[in-house]
């Protein structure tokens, strides 16, 4: 059983690595190619690092490095890790489905889409996040009362697009515009980005209430971070409570 839990370790370390530069080439790609359709270069490089979709698979991308190399090492995430990879799974997992549902026939304003890119981008690396979340060993649990902190950074991006939007004249996804249609305004994208804020909680419950369960690996103390260790194995009442 610990050669196989070795094994499996080692594996998801090598497809994290994987991953994690599919992630990247898929952003150079479709940065290059709008690059060299924009007249405004400057602006653009602001523009493009403002998507959403963007920033979480870039954090998702170092998310996957660190993970492959706490693999690599036989350990288990650590406490701040772990909740850094459950946001990143939940950032992830709302840009695929807030894309398919909302966006995917809409041509957002990037000058033009690279196919491969965007498929990677908003479904094969959200899609392999959760895969890895769920079968990866290492996870540790996370306590409930964290889960206000999964909300923060989306909350502070759609702050910061709801005050460079008007001073830019730019919005990176329509439903943020309040412009975009006659009577919609402020509050119409209010009532986006709280629905939006919601099912980030939502998504971030489940991927909190994953980490609680030992499925599918049993705990086997002598695989943790802190193996050998008398503690390794003891149980953790402060955690369970929560």
């Amino acid at each position: 059983m610990r050669r196989y839990a070795l094994a499996m370790r080692i594996a998801f370390a090598v497809l994290r690595l994987v991953a994690a530069a599919a992630i990247v080439a898929a952003v150079v790609g479709q940065f290059v190619k709008s690059l060299s359709l924009v007249p405004e270069p400057g602006v653009f490089l602001v523009n493009f690092f403002s998507f959403f979709t963007i920033q979480s698979n870039l954090i998702g991308a170092v998310v996957l490095v660190v993970g492959a190399v706490l693999a690599f090492r036989g350990r288990d995430d650590s406490p701040g890790f772990a909740l850094v990879r459950a946001c990143a799974t939940t950032y992830l997992t709302t840009t695929l489905v807030v894309f398919n549902l909302l966006l995917r026939d809409l041509a957002l304003d990037q000058a033009a889409t690279v196919p491969w890119s965007n498929e990677i981008l908003h479904v094969w690396a959200p899609l392999y996040v959760l895969v890895d979340w769920v079968l990866a060993p290492g996870r540790r649990p996370i306590g409930w009362n964290r889960l206000w902190l999964v909300a923060v950074y989306p909350l502070v991006w759609a702050a910061y697009t709801m005050v460079r939007g008007p001073i830019a004249d730019w919005y990176p996804y329509p439903f943020l515009n309040p412009d975009v249609a006659p009577g919609v305004g402020y509050g119409g994208v209010l009532v986006y980005v709280l629905a939006i804020a919601a099912f980030i909680l939502l998504m971030g419950a489940g991927v909190l209430a994953l980490s609680r369960t030992s499925w599918p690996y049993p705990a086997d103390p002598a695989l943790s971070g802190a193996a050998g260790s008398p503690r390794a194995s003891a149980p953790r009442p402060r955690e369970s409570a929560r």
